[in-house]
């Protein structure tokens, strides 16, 4: 199997059940790739592209990812526990039951993502992007919301009770289908949701 996995490109290659845990990726490109059933535990991938592939049922634990970017990529029922995202591109990706429990996301562009009924609670999320992100019922209590940008994000039916969303941008985003029980906002944010109510601000 291949063991050096520096600036290789692939496009179109089946990795379908491939056992690459604690496998090092670094600079590598890959195009409409599948990895579905593929084992990637431990592994470590930087500035790596991968552009519409498919990791379904990939088991992706204790990852770290660092740079990368996954771009319209399909990670439906992934094994993410406990893996780390630091400074990726996730754009447009989606997490169909996936697994994403334990994980550490450090900054990075995850607009356009699909994460519909994830438990996202407790997670630090500061400074992240999710424009037009799809977090429809996402359970995201206690989340750490500051700076984050949300602008026309889906959050129909969220649970954002305690989630601090001190700073984030809420432009265009409907709370009113929203659970925000003992969520911090400023002021910005808790005149924005009056005038969703139908509030007239003076």
């Amino acid at each position: 199997m291949q063991t050096d996995w520096t600036e290789k490109e692939y496009s179109d290659e089946s990795f379908e059940e491939m056992d690459f845990s604690e496998a090092d990726f670094q600079r590598c490109i890959f195009t409409h790739c599948k990895f579905t059933d593929a084992r990637l535990s431990e592994s470590k991938m930087s500035y790596c592209r991968f552009e519409e592939c498919d990791f379904t049922r990939a088991r992706m634990n204790a990852a770290v990812f660092s740079q990368c970017s996954f771009a319209g990529c399909i990670f439906d029922n992934t094994d993410f526990f406990t893996s780390t995202f630091d400074n990726c591109s996730m754009l447009g990706s989606t997490f169909a039951e996936a697994k994403l429990d334990g994980i550490t996301i450090k900054g990075g562009n995850w607009s356009w993502v699909s994460l519909r009924f994830q438990d996202l609670h407790g997670l630090d999320l500061r400074g992240i992007t999710l424009v037009e992100a799809d977090l429809y019922n996402a359970n995201l209590t206690k989340a750490d919301l500051r700076d984050v940008d949300l602008t026309k994000a889906n959050l129909n039916h969220a649970n954002l009770d305690e989630a601090d969303m001190r700073g984030a941008s809420l432009v265009g985003v409907d709370l009113r289908e929203a659970s925000i029980k003992g969520a911090q906002m400023d002021i910005a944010q808790a005149v924005q949701l009056a005038r969703c109510y139908g509030a007239i601000i003076e």
